[in-house]
């Protein structure tokens, strides 16, 4: 299949989940709770957004820092800039096409650092390995401090139709897929054992020693506290974004510090599961807040408020990045010529363990 008919695909199938999980949560919406939820719009405060906004910009210049962080040990030294603008790069062409912002972001640095790309994929599947930790137990730590009230939404919604599907597939189904995955990698291994000379496989082995650096770069830091303190900031300002956006509507001013943890937790898995969150985002806060009296109207509409103001934001520091990205660098440029890796860096990196 050619690439560009594989992305636009990619895109349409995406979409169109995300448009059908809107339909899906509007379409019996009576005249008067499509009524209440223009009023809820109408009557929000909007000024609030703005601080949700900044908080929000922290938190992802907090996620260049942090990559930075996991850059430095394969000896480079990326400017915080730079990683910045990747990173909302990144974020931007999420929107368009599900994980090409992984695939962007470490393009645009090692075009404008002049990193391995390879490297920077392996630091960035560590990065994303980590956050997934951090969400897990998020989710965990939800659920525990308020084990009667998401206890039973998370057993409900996700842990008993996981099950449901497991069982469904029964014991020959899970078999025969077991074997084919077997005969895959089998035949995989007896390609890769027969062209093992040719150039694409010396190209995949050079690809998959750089990701694994990449990923083992976690190992070598120096500063492994910084990288404990800036993935727990980032989640922290996310939830303090989130925890603000509860003051733009008046019904939703007195949820508290649980409701947030919820929402946060429920919200990010939304986030994930279609291109942009849009559709499931809406979904699973919408469904969160009634576990805490909201009413669906006005629950349907805060997600709105939270997911405008946080698609607006990749939106506009996106597109502001790839404006900035060339105009900075040339100048840049012009006062002193590129340079590689750090010496002093990859020095201690090779220096032989005492």
């Amino acid at each position: 299949m050619p690439k560009k008919l594989k992305s636009i695909l990619q895109i349409v199938i995406f979409l169109g989940i995300g448009l059908f999980l809107i339909w899906l949560i509007t379409k019996d919406l009576t005249d008067k709770e499509k009524e209440d939820i223009k009023t809820a719009l109408r009557n929000a405060h909007y000024w609030l957004v703005i601080p949700a906004m900044i908080i929000g910009i922290a938190s992802h210049w907090a996620r260049a820092v942090r990559w930075k962080l996991l850059i430095k040990p394969l000896g480079y030294s990326p400017s915080t800039l730079n990683t910045f603008f990747a990173v909302m790069v990144g974020y931007l062409a999420n929107l368009a096409v599900p994980r090409l912002g992984e695939v962007s972001r470490c393009g645009i640095l090692a075009r404008y650092e002049k990193i391995p790309a390879d490297k920077l994929v392996g630091t960035m599947i560590a990065e994303r390995a980590v956050d997934l930790i951090c969400l897990i137990l998020l989710m965990v730590v939800t659920v525990l401090v308020q084990i009667d009230v998401v206890g039973g939404f998370f057993n409900t919604h996700i842990w008993e139709p996981l099950q449901q599907k497991f069982a469904n597939a029964g014991t020959g189904q899970l078999g025969i897929l077991a074997v084919v995955l077997i005969i895959v990698l089998l035949i995989g291994y007896f390609l890769f054992k027969r062209f093992a000379r040719s150039k694409a496989a010396i190209a995949m082995r050079t690809l998959a020693r750089g990701v694994l650096e990449g990923i083992l770069s976690i190992g070598k830091m120096e500063r492994k506290g910084w990288f404990i303190f800036y993935s727990l900031l980032i989640w922290a300002l996310y939830f303090s974004m989130l925890y603000c956006g509860f003051y733009t509507l008046d019904e939703t001013t007195h949820l508290g510090f649980k409701a947030a943890l919820a929402i946060l937790g429920f919200g990010s898995i939304g986030m994930i599961v279609t291109q942009g969150g849009i559709g499931a985002y809406h979904a699973l806060v919408q469904k969160t807040l009634l576990l805490y009296n909201i009413a669906p109207t006005t629950g349907l509409a805060f997600s709105w408020i939270l997911w405008l103001a946080q698609t607006l934001l990749v939106m506009v520091l996106g597109v502001l990045s790839l404006i900035l990205l060339p105009v900075l660098n040339n100048r840049e440029t012009k006062k002193a010529p590129a340079t590689g890796p750090d010496p002093d860096l990859l020095k201690k990196i090779n220096q032989p363990n005492s």
